[in-house]
């Protein structure tokens, strides 16, 4: 087997194997030749070529969200770097351990003009779990290093115990920047500075790195329960809020006990991946009639829960926010084993354990309490949905008679990712059959990576994959698709409003030159031309007979991807949108 001749790139090969990190997506490059050698001859790892690092990185991203372990994405010096931000930031907020390594030029070449070459040290310092600068090896390229930066050699030196050195600070920063991945869920870097030539290679790996075994560190915060459940049983008015969650996470059980109690009412989204008839997962159906009602004050108030309780990652809803920042809770705890966001600027104990030890601890200790909070807002609740299914029957067709069309057709066990921006928040309105698992960037919330990620979550996938995005979204990150790695199973929707329709939601936008040009950023691109392009199939559809035609084939099996552009009207779906809230109201 071949290996590189640097002692650093083969540390790293070996540290990532010994951790049992197999997924490794590569972007062609010169300066990171000695990591792609390693990685692609080891028949241990399974490694993806893509070659815009932005896609990469969210290629990534989408592959460590499904299988819920490091992925690694690799990249040549100087702006190549820079592209895998969008998706680090991601992963920062979404807790995914995406692992980047960065090959670099010396630090002897950095500044003084060297073509590819930026200050790449700890480049994600303020959205990165760990750093890891990994120092040059003086065995490589000795008489060239000695060239240019004699004083990396003391006098007297001994080339070995110099290096062992080296090899020690290097296996120590590996160790940790490998643990913070693996426990913390974190996105790390790890920069490696490769000193020409690059390609050297040897046929027995000679170096013995020392990796340090990874221990599970215990939380060293004692959890009053008693103290939690004396607040629990006292109050009458409980609301839980579920974020981004990852499928299958809490336990049933747990669910069906708070489904059940008449002083509780569960908040969901389409990303919490939690379904019961009696949760409320359409938050803004909620309270978008409250904001509109003469009884605005009394209403939200007879809302506003004594005991919150948020777990997951971050909320869609804005109107949520906006509720419970100025109607905050007495109690507002969240439950997470690494942080919690003070989202609504009332949190009061931040419960470091997970969701099934806390529902565990917290359910076995509950007494019954008379409370009719529930029955209240299931009343809300019910009426909102009669209306919209009336409303659905007298409106033309746009994005919102389109998301319901495309929502009760989606297959069971599909893997659904929702694009950012109206995609997402169209979703929050429908019901989506339990078996999906549900994901979107919802870190960040940018439109930037969506085809990207989906794709990468797609590769070790049991299921087949869909796709739901804007216009805007899909033809910002179309080079998620220029791979070979495209499902035949793949699906992609794309909502084509002719621009970013969500600036016509927003209050104090005009119609004008202007605003269509800087704001909404009207298009008229050719979607069938780029599926050309890529091997995809192309189905259209432009009002709700032709939409219901092509689903009748959309889902069958295909010998190449297949996606559906679906056009709407740019100038009535706001509106049509928006007199919703007014019609369940």
């Amino acid at each position: 087997m071949k290996y590189s001749s640097i002692p650093s790139a083969q540390s790293v090969v070996f540290h990532c194997k010994s951790r049992g990190i197999k997924n490794v997506i590569i972007s062609p490059g010169s300066r990171n030749a000695p990591l792609t050698i390693g990685f692609t001859n080891d028949p241990y790892f399974s490694c993806y070529s893509i070659v815009d690092e932005r896609s990469a990185a969210f290629f990534a991203l989408g592959m460590a969200q499904h299988i819920q372990k490091p992925v690694i994405a690799i990249c040549t010096s100087g702006s190549a770097l820079l592209n895998y931000y969008p998706a680090v930031t991601e992963a920062f907020y979404s807790d995914i351990p995406l692992i980047v390594i960065s090959a670099d030029r010396p630090a002897y070449k950095v500044d003084i003009g060297d073509g590819q070459t930026i200050r790449q040290e700890s480049l994600f310092e303020k959205h990165i779990g760990y750093t890891a600068n990994l120092k040059q090896d003086i065995t490589h390229a000795t008489d060239t290093v000695k060239k240019y930066k004699s004083s990396l050699f003391p006098k007297d030196y001994i080339s070995e115990e110099l290096q062992s050195q080296i090899q020690s600070y290097n296996d120590a920063e590996l160790n940790n920047v490998l643990k913070s991945a693996i426990i913390q869920n974190s996105p790390v870097h790890i920069n490696i500075p490769f000193e020409e030539p690059l390609y050297d290679t040897e046929e027995d790996m000679k170096l013995a790195p020392f990796c340090a075994p990874i221990i599970l560190e215990n939380s060293s915060e004692e959890i009053n329960w008693d103290d939690l459940a004396r607040i629990w049983n006292s109050c009458e008015k409980k609301m839980l809020i579920i974020g981004v969650n990852n499928p299958g996470s809490i336990n049933a059980d747990y669910l069906n006990a708070l489904a059940n109690d008449d002083s509780v009412i569960v908040f969901t989204e389409v990303t919490s991946n939690v379904h019961h008839q009696n949760f409320f997962p359409s938050i803004d159906s909620v309270i978008a009639p409250i904001e509109k009602s003469k009884n605005k004050e009394l209403l939200f108030k007879e809302l506003q829960p004594e005991l919150l309780i948020t777990m997951g990652g971050l909320i869609v809803s804005k109107k949520i926010k906006a509720f419970l920042r100025e109607y905050k809770p007495k109690h507002h705890w969240h439950i997470n084993n690494k942080k919690a966001y003070d989202t609504f600027f009332s949190l009061s104990k931040h419960i470091k354990t997970n969701e099934n030890y806390f529902f565990e601890s917290i359910l076995k200790q509950r007494s019954e309490l008379q409370s009719n909070y529930y029955s209240v807002w299931n009343k809300v609740k019910q009426n909102y949905l009669s209306r919209r299914n009336t409303y659905l029957n007298e409106i033309p067709f746009s994005d919102f008679l389109a998301f319901q069309i495309i929502c009760s057709d989606i297959p069971k066990n599909y893997q659904l990712h929702l694009a950012n921006s109206s995609t997402v928040r169209y979703a929050q309105l429908f019901d989506l059959d339990p078996s999906l698992s549900v994901f979107c960037n919802r870190g960040t919330s940018g439109i930037d990576g969506s085809t990207s990620t989906a794709i990468g979550s797609s590769i070790h996938s049991v299921n087949p994959t869909l796709l739901i995005t804007g216009d805007l979204s899909f033809f910002y990150d179309s080079n998620g698709l220029w791979n070979s790695y495209k499902r035949k199973d793949l699906r992609i929707i794309v909502i084509n409003n002719g621009g970013g329709g969500i600036f016509r939601i927003l209050p104090g936008m005009e119609n004008s030159q202007n605003f269509e040009t800087y704001f909404e950023t009207v298009q008229d691109l050719d979607l069938q031309k780029l599926c050309s392009l890529f091997n995809i199939n192309h189905l259209e559809a432009a009002d709700k007979n032709t939409l219901n035609t092509a689903l009748s084939t959309f889902y069958l099996p295909s010998k190449s991807p297949v996606l559906l552009e679906i056009k709407t009207p740019r100038l009535l779906n706001d509106k049509i949108l928006l007199t919703y809230f007014d019609f369940i109201s």
